[in-house]
């Protein structure tokens, strides 16, 4: 595809973003609320929207395409596995955060765990984990745009500029006008990863194979029959599995919808978003098995597909990729920075205005957005593999986060033990590259810190604060939720 056409199609793309965005910061008030939850005043369609583009990124139309056309079917039933958890996660966590982050004006999740276990350690600990395991993944957003735009140009657009290109816009948005401007930019642009997906399944399943996908396959059963280890399985899809509570850009979504109607039409809309969305990727990786063998790199699997078909089509599947990656990497990089302001920058110097800390969090952007850069420039491994090992990491939070609902007894000692001690562990075991018992470092990350959370915890005093967070907590959910 000429050069041209490409930065034109962004050019385009760029603007109507750029214009949702203008009008964000015009409907965009004063403080952190306003800049970082838009006022927890989002709608049920743009909740479900914006939480939609936000958690399927570039793993899915480049990663999980890849990880289908290497592995299989068995690639969608991992996928399907994060879906089904989300929703129930979301059922169950869902009211609670909303009612938690009203009652106590909550702004990051981070900041939950300091007011639940009463000590902003806990907090900071949870954010500074989020930072270490959250740059990874947000780095591999921009490592999707910068094989995809090389690949479709014939090397025209080297990797460095695609990547270079996709911060520039995420960091646009992001720093703009905040939460607003992300999540109406958001919503444009699940929609046109959903057209677009379903263009390019049309196309090949009239156009390309002969007798459609099922006909093609005949000449590779294998890819229907393929499995997985079970450690490999459970490696990949356990993290998957809890990313609704454990990835702080999904959790701080559950703040923003304007009343209980409207958490509850996101989890549903979500719902049929990620279904229809994880067919269709997973479509994409079996037809690009069939007509495709013999890639050396699965993550060229969609760049190469798309070098097949015509070029506006492949132009409007490319903007859908590229909208999905920037969209995953604003959310990501605007809870960052929101982090480093409220459960950071706070835990430092506690009489800390809402002007500074605002100061601090917009400071942090650019700084988070240019160490993706970084990483995303180093291109390390696999992207599917690296975004669960990421969200592995972020597994060892889920101790506490569970206890902070449901376990009283649940102790600051035991909090920060489970942090520190399940990081310690994921990091140590990640960086000798080692997989006891063949299981990767977010399992016994998740084993130390639930074992560390709940022993600490009986050993040491409850928290005072404990038993008003949890009754103003079910309190609430009584009266928004009947629950």
């Amino acid at each position: 595809m000429e050069v041209t056409w490409l930065l034109s199609g962004i050019a385009v793309w760029f603007a109507a973003g750029s214009a949702l965005s203008v009008y964000a910061r015009r409907r965009t008030g004063g403080g952190v609320v306003e800049y970082f939850l838009a006022g927890r005043n989002i709608g049920g369609l743009v909740s479900a929207l914006t939480y939609s583009a936000t958690t399927y990124s570039a793993f899915m139309m480049v990663g999980l395409v890849g990880l289908t056309y290497k592995s299989g079917a068995a690639a969608i039933g991992f996928e399907l596995t994060y879906l089904l958890g989300t929703v129930v996660l979301l059922s169950v966590f869902g009211p609670r955060f909303w009612a938690a982050g009203r009652r106590f004006d909550l702004v990051s999740p981070g900041e939950l765990l300091s007011l639940r276990y009463g000590d902003k350690r806990v907090g900071a600990a949870a954010a500074a984990l989020c930072l270490v395991m959250l740059l990874p993944y947000a780095a591999v957003q921009l490592m999707g745009i910068g094989y995809l735009l090389n690949t479709l140009s014939g090397g025209g657009l080297p990797f460095a500029v695609g990547v270079l290109l996709a911060a520039g816009i995420a960091f646009a948005y992001s720093w703009w006008a905040g939460m607003r401007s992300v999540a109406w930019t958001d919503a444009l642009q699940s929609g046109i990863m959903l057209v677009a997906s379903v263009l390019l399944v049309l196309f090949l399943q009239t156009r390309m194979l002969p007798g459609g996908l099922g006909g093609a396959l005949t000449a590779r059963p294998e890819l229907l029959r393929a499995t997985w280890s079970f450690p490999l399985f459970l490696g990949l899809a356990l993290p998957w599995a809890f990313f609704a509570v454990t990835n702080p850009q999904v959790v701080q979504r559950l703040y923003i919808p304007k009343d209980p109607a409207s958490l509850r039409r996101m989890v549903l809309l979500f719902a049929v978003f990620g279904l229809a969305y994880t067919l269709l990727c997973g479509y994409l990786g079996l037809a690009a098995g069939v007509a495709l063998p013999g890639l050396a790199n699965p993550d060229g699997a969609m760049p190469e597909l798309l070098s097949r078909v015509p070029g506006p089509l492949a132009l409007v599947v490319a903007l859908s990729i590229m909208a999905a990656a920037v969209s995953t990497l604003n959310s990501i990089v605007l809870t960052l920075s929101s982090q480093v302001g409220r459960d950071l920058a706070r835990a430092l110097s506690p009489s800390m205005g809402d002007a500074r800390e605002l100061a601090w969090g917009k400071g942090a952007i650019p700084v988070i957005t240019l160490a993706c850069i970084a990483f995303a420039l180093a291109r390390p491994g696999l992207i599917a593999v690296l975004s669960a090992m990421a969200s592995g990491g972020l597994l060892v939070q889920l101790p506490a986060v569970t206890g902070a609902f449901f376990w009283r007894r649940g102790t600051r000692a035991g909090a920060l033990a489970s942090l520190l001690g399940g990081a310690a562990v994921v990091g140590a075991l990640s960086a000798a590259g080692w997989k006891p018992l063949g299981h990767w470092p977010g399992i016994w990350g998740l084993a130390v810190a639930t074992g560390l959370y709940v022993g600490v915890s009986l050993l040491t005093r409850p928290d005072p604060g404990a038993a008003a967070f949890h009754d103003g907590v079910e309190e609430d959910l009584k009266v928004h939720f009947g629950l």
